[in-house]
């Protein structure tokens, strides 16, 4: 016996999950840290509180230097950025997506406490693996399509096609920030004051703001010199973290401007003895939250 259509459909609706919904319709900035120690100043900046709990995502709304804002932590790494960016364009009503938080440097002539605010961003280890054929000669199939970009041995770079690419069309490595957000970010680089000193450690160096160049983004953690000599030598790559090409790629897709600052708490890979991050991971933290502050009061209604 057939069910009749109309009921048919009523329990396809009931078995469907339900769309996302909005949860709050001011327009806001959405400003996103990784993990707790890179949020805590963002948070304490942001008055008229309001928490919204998602499937385990903590989305709280305010107003920042006057600014309505949502803040909200991605989660540390490339899957958990890219679904907590969507979560939050899915049920706030997002008109500019900020990134604040530490990475690690990858230009040498960068410091400690820096903040970089890049211009482009790609994701370095989007890859192919390539046949290890000896004697450090390897071989990628013809029909696995990489790019220019040289090798780091077996490791060949990819680029990403984007949702609806038609065949053939060719590949993306760089997803790019919002041009008149890094507008904004310069001017606001001039006039904002960095700390020098954590506890009992002062870098040697006055920390400053960067505007431009490139970042990347992959799964792991970098503490490899070697492998960080690559990453400038082959994207000319600035600073190098766990998140921020994930939220460029959500951000493209979606058509929202976005920019990143991240503050350098180490040389990835580049210390004399132990990595540096932990050390200076509060002064760096505290410094892009400084940037940022002063960014979201300088955008315009």
């Amino acid at each position: 016996m057939r069910l009749p259509s109309l009921l048919l459909a009523c329990l396809t609706l009931l078995a469907t999950p339900a769309l996302a919904q909005r949860l709050d319709e001011t327009p806001r900035v959405a400003v996103i840290s990784a993990f707790p120690p890179e949020i805590g100043a963002l948070n304490a900046a942001t008055g008229e509180q309001k928490t919204y709990d998602v499937n385990g995502v903590h989305f709280m709304t305010g107003r920042m230097e006057g600014k309505p804002v949502v803040v909200f932590l991605s989660g540390v790494s490339m899957v958990n950025a890219a679904m907590t960016t969507q979560m939050a364009l899915d049920r706030f009503n997002i008109t500019r997506i900020v990134f604040s938080g530490i990475a690690g440097g990858v230009d040498e002539s960068l410091d400690i406490g820096d903040v970089v605010v890049a211009d482009q961003w790609a994701q370095n280890l989007e890859s192919a693996f390539a046949r290890d054929k000896g004697k450090g000669d390897y071989e990628i199939s013809p029909e696995i399509r990489t790019t220019d970009l040289a090798n780091y041995g077996m490791i060949y770079p990819r680029g990403i096609h984007m949702p609806g690419d038609a065949l053939g069309a060719p590949a993306r490595v760089w997803f790019p920030s919002d041009p008149a957000l890094l507008d904004t970010a310069r001017k606001v680089a001039a006039q904002v004051a960095l700390q020098r000193c954590a506890a009992d450690k002062c870098l040697v160096h006055p920390p400053k703001v960067v505007v431009g160049g490139a970042g990347v983004s992959a799964p792991v953690f970098l503490d490899n010199a070697d492998y960080r000599k690559y990453l400038r030598a082959t994207f000319k790559a600035r600073v190098v973290d766990m998140e921020t090409a994930a939220v460029a790629h959500v951000a493209l897709v979606n058509q929202t401007p976005f920019v990143a600052f991240r503050s350098l708490s180490d040389l990835a890979g580049g210390g004399a003895g132990a990595n540096e991050m932990h050390t200076f991971m509060a002064l760096a933290s505290d410094n892009s939250a400084t940037v940022v502050k002063a960014f979201v009061k300088a955008l315009p209604n």
